[in-house]
């Protein structure tokens, strides 16, 4: 299985994308350890729109790691969707928006190419988790993937892939011990354990 992982820590301000450069790392070890055949794009090199396109038709899975900056994927890697994506246009990625002029209204957003395909994403915040679960704390009990994540899964969507379960990594900044983050790529790689390598 062919597996393209795009690292979008990107390196700006006091943020050096490191906890994802970590993050990528983790993910590529158990892959290359369990034979998937393995791609990886980092958003702050220089890249080409047309040579990432043939990246996504390559995979079979994508997977996006990416922090959250003022509740949003950093800029570096919107860019990277807006170019690639453009390039992708009647190239593997999609076609058109899906509908036709005959009936205006209806089928948006039925056009991609890359049905069959799938994609997870996680993300790296500096908000608790209990920001996102609490009663009165600041999401209002919305999760990650019904709230911010909302127009990025959808975004995917468009181009016809299908959503794996992600994972969320919560209070990266103040609280990012030794041992939380042990914690986390023992959690994390169970979760890919169980997309990947499910017991039979």
């Amino acid at each position: 299985m062919n597996i393209f992982i795009i690292n979008g820590g990107q390196h700006f301000a006091h943020s050096g994308g490191s906890f994802n450069s970590t993050l990528t790392g983790w993910t590529s070890d158990f892959l290359k350890e369990n034979d998937f055949n393995i791609r990886i794009t980092d958003i702050n090199d220089d890249l080409d729109a047309a040579l990432e396109a043939e990246n996504f038709k390559w995979a079979e899975i994508i997977i996006y790691h990416t922090p959250i900056w003022w509740f949003q994927v950093p800029n570096r890697l919107k860019k990277y969707i807006d170019e690639v994506f453009t390039a992708g246009h009647q190239n593997g990625i999609y076609a058109n928006d899906g509908r036709s002029r005959k009936n205006p209204a209806i089928n948006y957003g039925t056009g991609g190419l890359m049905h069959g395909k799938r994609y997870m994403v996680t993300t790296s915040w500096n908000a608790p988790e209990t920001a996102f679960t609490l009663p009165g704390e600041f999401f209002d009990q919305t999760t990650v993937d019904e709230g911010v994540l909302f127009g990025f899964h959808k975004m995917n969507q468009f181009t016809g892939m299908i959503r794996i379960p992600g994972f969320h990594f919560h209070d990266l900044e103040k609280n990012a011990t030794l041992e939380r983050v042990a914690g986390y790529h023992e959690e994390y790689i169970r979760h890919l354990q169980s997309i990947f390598t499910p017991q039979t």
